[in-house]
């Protein structure tokens, strides 16, 4: 299987240009980009939301 990350708005950008052979490939990606953001001081309109998807053969 294949997984790809897309953003919630359609746009592409180095993030979503990738392919991952496994979820946790992926899910690990998107939790090392997240990582510093602490809940309490987090302005999320300033980032994309990412999300990952299986991609069909």
């Amino acid at each position: 299987m294949t997984y790809r990350i897309k953003r919630d708005d359609g746009e592409n950008d180095e993030i979503t240009s990738q392919s991952f052979e496994n979820y946790n490939d992926a899910y690990d990606l998107l939790e090392r980009l997240y990582m510093d953001i602490c809940c309490s001081d987090a302005d999320y309109d300033d980032r994309p939301y990412y999300e990952i998807f299986e991609v069909k053969n």
